[in-house]
């Protein structure tokens, strides 16, 4: 039986969805009916942190529903916003939502949900599957495995279902025997026709298309290649899709460079490629190899994402051309999983005008490949030398990854394990934790503790351009130094320290090579061991220039570069060309988009230690939660909103004077601004560190008062 309310709003549904809507003599198409629901809230409408209103949940469940609703005992700070996270519908038997929806149209249906403990129910022992119109969503899900093998606090899930003739879209809800399921949030949106309405071609089998309009998908990853986070709210359309940034998926130091559309291009859309198709941010910014064809035409600009196996993936890339005009200038082939999938691709050949998008499907079916936490797509990039290009080049602007359901109408996978290197730095972790809470204690008793982070920020500044050597970071303040100067090591010593250079002892990558865990003296003094990558192209004067420097460097709060090691030709220059050094998320937008180095490059990388000490978090996480995974991205996004909280390091709440907070929060924004003209002068930046500390020495708000004058 339904309610009075529910029958209401099966007539209105059918009604938008049947009828045209006549506006001063035109005939137009309504926009079909969304429900945006947050699960477990009461009657009210709530509003989330994008000013987005989601409706309580009551009114869609099924007659037979005896669920609970519950508010989460604790708060993860990376929530992005409280709604819908906060409130769960709690299941202990099979249940379903019933939702009107237009006929002869596809349906977006996304899943929310944070697995916290809700009346005292283990989240661990939450196991449950989600059936949508007889396709199988998720089976066995677990929530809080997901997560932690993810390293997210919540769970965001988008299926692409096939029109439904009938009109009804049920949603079951059905929990594993003996346990519990749960739900956050649910939203079920129309989507536009033109979406899905080609087939896309399976790789290796040309005559065997794989049809997108009649199966359901799974959104694995939407990504905004060369540009930043795009919010639901941000979305064309009104879509409220989610664009990441790419830079967690690029494999190892070859990331190219990234580039924006120039005032003089208007990137604009056309009959094929609509706004439905992706924004326009995503078209006006882009990712490319860089200016130096022979450092190009030896690399692939690659990708990676892991997936499950035993899918058909459809792989979309999108490109729009900014930078030229003309057909054979910039000509590439582009690989998925080591086979060719388009060979001699030029986006200007294939629409004929700068500044018009396109996109390309293309079907992969993944096997096992044996890999722990699933297998694996790559997507790569190669310059195409066949027709003799202007530009040995390539370039990509958008990317997103669907799964096909399986002939089983299935789109569930199993649960992922955490990977080794996730454990591995759990355990890490805890050994280091102790460490970290002196420190932070000391940060936060002492005024001074700022001026130390600036000090720290220095020492990053000069880690940041690697050389070919070995560094030897000792991991407390003693040191080890014979006349004020490094030791050297003998290889001898550094093999026997870490066990010749065991894989499981690495605890970082950079750019340039790893860093290992080990010990030096027979085991009495450990260390970290940063072995450089032979294939980096650092010179030798460099190297003995950051030695002289850094081991000059010696304070109490500091670790302190001990050593080096130099031998068996590891100083020998493999060329020099003009590929951009540093590690990934310190570097300088500009500086990797023309690959020329200036004074506001170590403003930049300056802005990101800042950020680093801000939040107590490394620039860039690949395993976290995809729109916080780059450091800088999360915190400028998070500022914008004015939720200067959210990205504070939680030992440094109520204990560190909040105008020095802020103050110290803008200094590292405009560290970071996208041009370097728009930067501070590293004086300026030092005088807004002088001021923060001076702030957190002064507590009689008399004595503060000329320094406010000051600000």
């Amino acid at each position: 039986m339904y309610s009075i309310y529910q029958i209401v709003l099966l007539v209105f549904c059918f009604y938008l969805a049947n009828n045209s809507i006549n506006v001063l003599g035109a005939t137009s198409e309504p926009k079909p009916l969304a429900y945006i629901l947050s699960c477990g809230t009461s009657s009210q409408d709530v509003i989330d942190s994008d000013g987005r209103k989601w409706n309580s949940d009551g009114n869609f469940l099924s007659p037979s529903d005896n669920s609970t609703i519950s508010e989460a005992l604790s708060r993860d700070p990376s929530l992005p916003s409280t709604v819908p996270y906060m409130n769960a519908r709690i299941f202990t038997s099979n249940s379903s939502y019933k939702f009107i929806v237009p006929p002869r149209t596809r349906i977006w249906l996304r899943l929310h949900f944070y697995p916290s403990r809700y009346n005292d129910l283990d989240p661990l022992k939450a196991y449950f599957s989600v059936i949508g119109n007889g396709f199988s969503l998720l089976n066995n899900f677990s929530a809080f495995i997901t997560a932690k093998a993810l390293t997210q606090a919540y769970i965001a899930r988008e299926f692409s279902l096939p029109p439904v003739e009938t009109g009804n879209l049920d949603v079951a809800i059905v929990p594993s025997e003996g346990s519990h399921a749960f739900i956050n949030g649910i939203e079920v949106i129309p989507m536009p026709d033109d979406i899905f309405r080609y087939p896309a071609a399976l790789v290796g089998y040309s005559d065997h298309p794989v049809d997108l309009h009649s199966s359901s998908l799974q959104t694995m990853f939407r990504i905004n290649v060369g540009g930043q986070f795009i919010a639901p709210n941000n979305d064309s359309g009104g879509l409220t899709r989610t664009w990441f940034d790419d830079s967690p998926y690029l494999l190892g130091a070859a990331f190219g460079v990234t580039s924006n559309a120039g005032k003089n291009v208007r990137i604009r859309y056309s009959k094929d490629v609509t706004e439905d198709i992706a924004p326009l941010n995503v078209y006006s910014t882009a990712r490319t190899m860089g200016p130096d064809p022979n450092v190009n035409w030896n690399y692939n600009l690659t990708w990676v994402f892991r997936v499950d196996p035993g899918f058909i993936y459809v792989v979309r890339l999108h490109f729009c051309e900014f930078d030229f005009n003309k057909v054979n200038q910039r000509v590439f082939d582009i690989y998925v999983n080591n086979q060719t999938v388009q060979s001699g691709a030029d986006v200007i050949a294939w629409v004929g005008s700068q500044g018009l998008p396109i996109y390309k499907d293309y079907a992969i079916h993944v096997e096992d490949q044996s890999r722990a936490g699933g297998s694996e797509i790559w997507v790569a990039l190669h310059p195409n030398a066949s027709t003799n290009p202007e530009h040995y080049d390539a370039i990509l602007n958008g990317l997103e990854v669907f799964k096909v359901n399986d002939t089983n109408a299935t789109l569930a996978g199993l649960n992922p394990e955490p990977s080794a290197m996730l454990v591995n730095a759990e355990e890490h972790e805890k050994e280091l934790s102790p460490s970290r809470s002196r420190l932070g204690r000391l940060l936060c008793r002492v005024a001074g503790g700022i001026f130390c982070c600036v000090t720290v920020a220095v020492i990053f500044v000069f880690i940041r351009r690697k050389t070919n050597y070995w560094l030897l970071i000792n991991g407390d303040s003693h040191t080890l130094t014979i006349g004020g100067h490094c030791r050297r090591f003998a290889l001898w010593d550094i093999k026997q320290g870490t066990n010749n250079f065991d894989e499981s002892k690495v605890i970082g990558i950079g750019g340039f090579g790893k860093v290992y865990k080990g010990t030096i003296d027979f085991g009495t003094t450990k260390v970290a061991i940063k072995r450089s990558n032979p294939d980096s192209h650092q010179g030798v004067q460099e190297f003995h220039t950051e030695i002289q420097m850094l081991s000059k460097l010696r304070h109490q709060h500091l670790v302190s570069l001990i050593g080096f090691c130099e031998e068996n030709g590891e100083m020998i220059l493999t060329h020099v060309n003009t590929v951009v050094k540093g590690s990934f998320g310190y570097l300088d937008p500009e500086y990797y988009r023309r690959q020329q180095l200036t004074e506001k490059s170590d403003v930049y990388s300056f802005g990101v230690v800042l950020f680093e000490v801000l939040c107590g978090r490394p620039p860039l996480k690949r395993n976290l939660c995809r729109e916080q995974a780059c450091l800088v991205d999360w915190a400028l996004h998070c500022l914008r909103k004015g939720n200067l909280h959210e990205i504070i390091d939680p030992c440094l709440m109520g204990k560190v004077n909040p105008w020095c907070l802020e103050i110290f929060a803008e200094a590292a924004q405009k560290c970071v601004s996208d041009s370097g003209s728009d930067r501070p002068s590293m004086g300026d930046v030092l005088r807004n560190l002088e001021f923060c500390l001076q702030l957190e020495e002064y507590t009689d708000i008399q004595l503060l008062s000329p320094l406010m004058r000051r600000l």
